[in-house]
Order: structure tokens, then C-alpha cells, then sequence
């Protein structure tokens, strides 16, 4: 069963019924779903949780929506993965990947889609719509008709990860901003369920899994620090959410979690207010490879940076530069090719680190959100050319002794 009950305006409290809102009718304020946390008590267990299946499924109860309505393609209960070389590499004792690279559709955004359509199939909705967050695979298993807007500079990668599940695919003269803003004029028009508009609220929630998996995955306990990409700043807010409400259910000890940001420089409001010490971002417009984080008017930055300062963490931003580099280094140390927000995450990781905010000794979770085939062209200038032979074995051997060669030389000396 759910113990949804509510949507509540962030900003002044007012409840309203749940239905397919996402703005307060008095304040304008963001609404979210309230729980009824008595009533999980005692229904929501370890026990109960590690019962369930081995997907985002297993914490049912604790979605907003009726799991009778769920479609389940095998998404979440990822990988929680020790980091041994990426640690030395940026100088951590424990460092933990938590890897949604594998998701049905290699993207975190699995787990809000998944959460967003079974809360519109249980309103009714046949249709389902969003503003590029994801190729709503599971809107092709529901038989639901789909709508996908998109910005005209979206990754190839992408355009055909979404195009091929069969939607109507709107590609959009603009940004995230400018594809935002038509979606939620177009939602005031046509009986549709937006995932990241009318239903956002629902679609949210779903972030929450990522909290909760870890935390289970740790043996039932929270990490020292969190390091998480941002875009709107949800998923940062959620991820924490996730973990207080694993708390309040008695499920784990208080979390003493310090929770740090992730942004592209090029797309940093967040970050950059963060760092003036402010809770008010002024927008940006964005220019960086990291596009699916290029948000220059985030929805919860106001959210991310109070939760930032409730948690004693920070945020960091990374250049284009520091981005492929960090897409690299996870790939060579851990075997992971991650696109850019993972990029972005690794890369500000370091920054962190070496800045001292986050300690040596401080055990860590690094959240990489999307597989690196999504952005190749991020990284296809960056990688080490093939050795191109004649198909003989002197030939072999002669290339490769060069290539020897050259990578023993000093920098600068045989480079080409």
C-alpha cells in the first residue's frame, strides 16, 4: 500500500489533496507529498524492504503512488560499488561509487520516470510527457502514447536513446530553460501528464531511492558524505531526504551526512552562490558539455543550498576541461565510463578533497548518474588513438615498441 496522504507547499505548509498539481494556489510555492510516517512504522521494515524485489520496487510503501499501477523494467537497486583506486587517486581512505550507469536506460532518471508513470496511470493519464528527462522506456512497456521535448543541441546519443522507443519527439530551438518553459505552457493546453510539471511532485519522490539503497547497502546506515551532480537541485535535496526519512522510520541512526553539490562552471547558479555565502542564485545562461546539468534557472536551488548549509556540506564546479578529465579518470580507475555529469562529479570530488572540505578520512559516495555512451562526443578528442598495423607480426611489434616508446618519454618529447 501507499501512506501518501498529501501534497504540502514547501514554502507556507498548506495541504491540498493529491492530484496532478505542482504549484501552491496561495504562495505559488513548489509542492511535495507528505507521508504518514506513524503509519509506516512497524509496516515498513528491514525485513520488509530486503523481501522485495531486487529493484526501486522493493520500497513500495514508501512511493507515492499504488503499486498496482507499477511498471517495472528493472530499475534502481544499483550497484554500490567500493572505490579503491579512484580514492588513492583523489585522496580518500573509502570511497563508494553508487552506479546508476546500469539502469535500464543507463540513467538515473529511470527511477523518477518509473515513479512519475505509475503515478499518471493511476490518475487516469493515457498520454505522458516530459521535458527531456529521460526516454520514458517505461511509458513504451505501459502502451502509454509519449511526448518528448527535447533542446536542439541534445547529445546524439540521446536524440536516438529516446527516438528509438517510438515517441513523438519535439526538438526545441533553445535550452533546458527554453524546453521547460514550452512544457509548461503546453501542460495548461492538453490533458497530458507531464512528468516534470503537473506531476512533478510524484516524479521527484523518486529520487528518494537513491538514498534509500544506500543506506541499505551500507548495512543499514548513512555515509560520512555525499557528492551529487545538480541540475534543478532535486535530486541533491532528495538523496537527503531519502536518508532522514530512513531515520525517522527507525531504520538507520540519525544521519550525520554532509552533503556536497556538483555543477559544470559553466552552468553553476547553485554552486556559485554557495560560494558567496547567499541562498539567492542568480541564473545563468549555460555554456558547457555537461548538458544534461545545463539548468541556469534551477527549481530547488533555493532547496539544494539550505540543505547544504543544514548539513554542514558545500558545492564545487568543474571546467569542461576537468570534466573530460574526470569522465578518464573513472573510466582507467574503476571501469566506469560515465557521462559528463559523472564527469562533473568526479571532477568536483577532487576539487573537494583537495580543498579540504571533504577529509581523507571521511567515507564518501559518489552518485555517477549516466552512462557515458549518451555523451560520447565529450570524450572522442580525449582518448588514446588505436595502433593502426599491416596484419603482420613484425608490424606488431614494431608499433607497439614506438608506442612503449612514447609513453616512457618525458611531456612534450615524442607527443604528437
Amino acid at each position: 500500500m501507499s501512506f501518501d496522504r498529501a501534497l504540502r507547499c514547501r514554502e507556507c505548509g498548506r495541504e491540498y489533496p493529491l492530484a496532478p498539481a505542482f504549484s501552491c494556489e496561495f504562495c505559488f510555492g513548489p509542492l511535495e507529498v507528505a507521508y504518514d510516517y506513524d503509519a509506516m512504522r512497524g509496516r515498513v521494515t528491514r525485513e520488509s524492504i530486503a523481501a522485495g524485489p531486487a529493484t526501486l520496487w522493493r520500497y513500495a510503501d514508501l512511493l507515492p503512488c499504488d503499486p498496482e499501477f507499477r511498471v517495472d523494467i528493472g530499475t534502481g537497486f544499483t550497484p554500490l560499488q567500493r572505490a579503491d583506486r579512484l580514492a588513492e587517486a583523489v585522496g580518500l581512505r573509502t570511497l563508494w561509487l553508487k552506479n546508476d550507469t546500469v539502469n535500464p536506460t543507463w540513467s538515473f532518471k529511470d527511477r523518477v520516470v518509473s515513479v512519475a508513470i505509475a503515478r499518471a496511470r493511476q490518475f487516469g493519464f493515457e498520454v505522458i510527457a516530459c521535458a527531456s528527462t529521460g526516454n520514458l522506456a517505461h511509458a513504451a512497456r505501459a502502451g502509454m502514447e509519449v511526448y518528448v521535448f527535447i533542446p536542439d543541441d541534445l547529445e546524439h546519443g540521446k536524440v536516438v536513446g529516446s527516438a528509438v522507443y517510438d515517441p513523438t519527439l519535439v526538438m526545441v530551438d533553445g535550452t533546458y530553460d527554453d524546453v521547460n518553459r514550452l512544457c509548461t505552457e503546453v501542460s495548461q493546453s492538453y490533458p497530458w501528464a507531464f512528468v516534470n510539471i503537473n506531476v512533478r511532485p510524484y516524479y521527484a519522490e523518486g529520487s528518494r531511492t537513491l538514498g534509500f539503497e544506500v543506506a541499505e547497502q551500507l548495512g543499514w546506515r548513512a555515509p560520512d558524505a555525499c557528492v551529487v551532480p545538480m541540475a534543478s537541485g532535486s535530486l541533491f535535496t532528495k538523496i537527503h531526504k531519502g536518508l532522514t526519512e530512513f531515520s525517522t522510520l527507525g531504520l538507520i541512526e540519525e544521519p550525520r551526512t554532509r552533503m556536497f553539490g556538483a555543477q559544470a562552471a559553466g552552468c553553476s547558479p547553485i554552486t556559485t552562490a554557495h560560494q558567496a555565502g547567499t541562498l539567492n542564485f542568480v541564473p545563468q545562461k549555460p555554456n558547457t558539455i555537461a548538458r544534461s546539468l545545463a539548468i541556469g534557472n534551477p527549481a530547488d536551488g533555493y532547496y539544494a543550498l539550505t540543505t547544504m548549509g543544514e548539513t554542514g556540506g558545500g558545492a564545487e564546479m568543474a571546467t569542461d576541461e576537468e570534466i573530460v578529465d574526470g569522465i578518464r579518470l573513472l573510466a582507467e580507475t574503476e571501469g566506469i565510463f560515465a557521462e559528463t555529469a559523472g564527469g562533473v562529479t568526479v571532477a568536483c570530488l577532487k576539487r573537494l578533497v583537495q580543498s579540504g572540505a571533504i577529509a581523507p578520512e571521511e567515507e564518501t559516495v559518489a552518485f555517477i548518474t549516466g552512462a557515458g555512451l549518451k555523451t560520447v562526443e565529450a570524450v572522442s578528442g580525449h582518448v588514446t588513438d588505436p595502433l593502426r598495423v599491416p596484419a603482420r607480426t613484425e608490424a606488431f611489434a614494431e608499433a607497439l615498441a614506438e608506442r612503449r616508446s612514447e609513453a616512457a618519454a618525458p611531456a612534450g618529447v615524442g607527443a604528437r
